[in-house]
Order: C-alpha cells, then sequence, then structure tokens
C-alpha cells in the first residue's frame, strides 16, 4: 500500500512538471522569428574621418519591417539613428580628439536584435597653420522638407553651393578642409529632391573633399561654433555664409507679408532660425571679413533692412551687422524670393554669376541701393567685390525681361565692411584677398 502511494505521488509529480514545462513552451518567445541584419555602408573600415561624419547603411528583417536602427560610438550611451531600411546617424567631430574610435550598429525587429556590427575609424582633425587657410565657408540649404510640402525647392541648392565651394577652393584659396556644405537631412533624393532618398551626400561622388551633412539645426550650430572657435584664433580670417530656405510669412499679404512687427525667419530641415536667433550665435565671431548671404522669402531682417534700404524697427534689430560684416538678403522683409528647382536661388545665381564672370565689375549702389552698371572704365578694375556682385545682381532681376515675374524680391544689403559709417564703409570686400 505505501508503494502504491509512492508511485501515485511519483506520477502526480511527474505530470505537475510535464505541465509547467509544457506551459513555459507555450509562453516562451517565437522561436520562428529570424533576426534581422544591419549593415555600415560609411565610412569603412580604416578610413580617415574630420568634423563630421553621416554613419549611414542598411538594415532588413527576413520575416518582417525593422522598427530601428540604433549606433554608439565607443562606450557612449545606443542613440537611434534617422531611418531604418536606409538609415543615417549624425557624427559630429569638432570636439572629439584625434585617435582610433568603433562605430558599432544593431537594428531591432520590435522582438530581437540583430548582431552588432562594428567600424573602426581614424579621427585626424587637420591643423590650420598656413596664413592662406584662414578661410571658412558654410553652405547651408534645407530645400525638400517636409515630406508632404508640395512647395519643394529641389536639388538646385546642393548643386550651386557646390560650385561655388568649387570656385573658392580654386580661385580664393580656400582650404577643403574648412568648406561645409549641409543640405536637407543629408540625403540626394530622386525626381530633383521630390523623391526616394538615393544615397548620403557623402557617398556621393563630389570633386572636391570638403565637409557635407544635413542642414538640421544641430549641425547648423555645431558647425557655425565649430567656425567661430576656429576663426577667432586668426586676425586676419575670412568666413563667408550661405543660407537658402523657405522663409516665414504670409505669402496672401501681397504688401508686407505680414512682417511689419515680426522677424525674418528661415526654416532649417527640422527648425526655424530667426534673424535674431542667428545674430546671437554669430555675436562671439570676431573676423573683421565675413560675408553672410541669406537667400529665403521674407529675409530682409537678417541685414536688418525692410524694403528700398529702410532699416526695420530697432527693436527687431538681428544683431547680425557689425563692423568687417556685409549682409546680403535675397528678398525684403517684405516680399518674396525666387529660386529654380534646379539651379538654386535666382539672387544667389547672378550675385555668383556677376563675380565669375567679371560681369558685375564697376557696378554701383543706385537708387535705394537697387545696383546700376557703369560705363565709365574708371570704375572697373578687372575684379568683382561682393557688394558689385550684389548691384549686378539687383539689378539683373529687376530689368531682364526673362525675369519680368521675379523682380518685385527687393534684396537688401547692410554694409559695414571695414567700418559702419557712410565714408569708412566705403572699402570693398574682395573675397580670397588679404
Amino acid at each position: 500500500m505505501a508503494i502504491n502511494k509512492k508511485i501515485t505521488a511519483i506520477l502526480l509529480l511527474f505530470i505537475l512538471s510535464v505541465g509547467c514545462f509544457s506551459g513555459c513552451i507555450e509562453q516562451g518567445p517565437d522561436d520562428s522569428n529570424k533576426k534581422p541584419t544591419v549593415l555600415i555602408k560609411h565610412p569603412v573600415e580604416g578610413n580617415v574621418v574630420a568634423n563630421m561624419v553621416m554613419v549611414s547603411g542598411t538594415a532588413s528583417d527576413p520575416d518582417g519591417d525593422v522598427l530601428l536602427v540604433e549606433i554608439k560610438i565607443e562606450d557612449q550611451d545606443w542613440q537611434e539613428a534617422y531611418g531604418t531600411k536606409m538609415w543615417s546617424f549624425d557624427w559630429n567631430l569638432f570636439l572629439m580628439n584625434d585617435g582610433y574610435y568603433t562605430i558599432s550598429a544593431r537594428s531591432y525587429d520590435g522582438i530581437s536584435y540583430s548582431n552588432i556590427v562594428n567600424v573602426t575609424v581614424k579621427v585626424d582633425k587637420p591643423e590650420i597653420v598656413e596664413s592662406d587657410a584662414h578661410k571658412w565657408a558654410v553652405f547651408i540649404a534645407a530645400a525638400n522638407f517636409p515630406e508632404d510640402n508640395d512647395s519643394k525647392l529641389g536639388n538646385g541648392g546642393l548643386f550651386l553651393a557646390e560650385d561655388m565651394a568649387a570656385y573658392f577652393i580654386e580661385s580664393y584659396g580656400y582650404s577643403t578642409s574648412n568648406i561645409f556644405i549641409l543640405f536637407d537631412d543629408g540625403w540626394l533624393r530622386d525626381e530633383d529632391g521630390e523623391g526616394k532618398p538615393i544615397m548620403t551626400l557623402q557617398e556621393r561622388p563630389h570633386d572636391y573633399d570638403v565637409t557635407y551633412g544635413g542642414a538640421t539645426n544641430q549641425n547648423v550650430y555645431d558647425t557655425l561654433n565649430h567656425v567661430i572657435n576656429e576663426s577667432n584664433q586668426f586676425r586676419d580670417s575670412e568666413v563667408f555664409i550661405w543660407i537658402f530656405n523657405h522663409g516665414y510669412g504670409d505669402y496672401n499679404n501681397s504688401l508686407t507679408g505680414g512682417k511689419i512687427f515680426e522677424r525674418s525667419d528661415v526654416f532649417v530641415w527640422d527648425d526655424i532660425i530667426s534673424d535674431r536667433d542667428l545674430g546671437e550665435l554669430l555675436s562671439p565671431l570676431k573676423s573683421q571679413k565675413t560675408c553672410i548671404i541669406v537667400d529665403a522669402c521674407f529675409c530682409g531682417g537678417f541685414a536688418d533692412k525692410t524694403i528700398l534700404n529702410f532699416p526695420t524697427f530697432f527693436l527687431l534689430r538681428s544683431g547680425l551687422p557689425k563692423n568687417g560684416r556685409i549682409i546680403l538678403t535675397g528678398a525684403s522683409k517684405f516680399r518674396q524670393g525666387y529660386a529654380s528647382t534646379t539651379q538654386g536661388p535666382l539672387f544667389t545665381l547672378f550675385w555668383f554669376e556677376g563675380i565669375t564672370s567679371g560681369k558685375a565689375d564697376g557696378f554701383k549702389p543706385g537708387l535705394f541701393e537697387r545696383g546700376k552698371p557703369t560705363n565709365l572704365n574708371l570704375f572697373k578694375d578687372g575684379k568683382v567685390s561682393v557688394e558689385e556682385a550684389f548691384y549686378y545682381s539687383s539689378y539683373t532681376l529687376r530689368t531682364n525681361e526673362a525675369l519680368e515675374e521675379y523682380d518685385t524680391s527687393h534684396p537688401q544689403i547692410n554694409d559695414r565692411y571695414p567700418r559702419r559709417g557712410l565714408i569708412l564703409s566705403k572699402k570693398e570686400m574682395f573675397l580670397g584677398e588679404s
């Protein structure tokens, strides 16, 4: 009898054990799920990098969709990348020490993480020592945002930025390590900017090894702060900043754009920067030879101008104009600017044409600083200044019959180079010259 009870107890214990074990199997993870994969395409193992790197790659999941991709630099925390199937991550190196760094990536499908992939690169930031290298140029254009925007400005801003950068390198002696092009979110899109991302700017073939990145708020601030810190070390520094995008205003208000008591604003990829924001950001910049161009709708406030060269209300001043600076805007505070989706903004196009072709040589301010040509060789010296190119562009937009519908933009200028005042500012600014 005792033996039967013992057998019964053993059987009961076995049944309960099987039941518990079976329950664990039913409630456990889905063994049929397959791990996602991830690949780092750029940079590749052993690359030497500096300034700013857009880490990019691809990810996939055999039985579903990848929910996110995460990136880690050395022992830092994991951070989410931008995108999934095609992803990117902005890694700014401005404050990093030189040395070797390992980039890690993983993807996640909601159940499992992929295997971690690693790439080791060398950070080696060039030192600026030659006098001829004390020149910096930053080109910023966020033209194709957001995804549901039906007024995208295309890839023309990128192409124009690259043309200007190449000219600055070849003609003005700018170092490639001191040139930054920030465009959209860092991806080139097909259908002239309106389609799907094709590749990152860094992966795309380009003539010069300049620094590329997305025109995000963080990248803009990091890049400009870097230029300020580097250029402030030298008394002969030259700084050129170009910003192109949509401006913020009332397009239905043809008289003032609703900007009488409002600041001028320009969009970046994920934010809006006001004229005052940019003024505060650039307030520590000591360069006594700075040219800033903002080409957007209703952007005259960046030059502290409204229209026809009239100043803005003193409480709405941007703080950008200072001694040693020329501020140019592609439109007045009250008017729209215009752009070609394949070539870029019209004001800058003609400003750049005036410089590269020499056509702007001898152009003068004219009435309300709107520009006029001269037939006197006395005023022509065989080279083109920032100011002459401004007057040439303004004049061309106003008088060219083929551009009749664009003649109301009224570009503005605030010239305080080398000093503020009618007499002290008569010296012209020639980029690239000591």
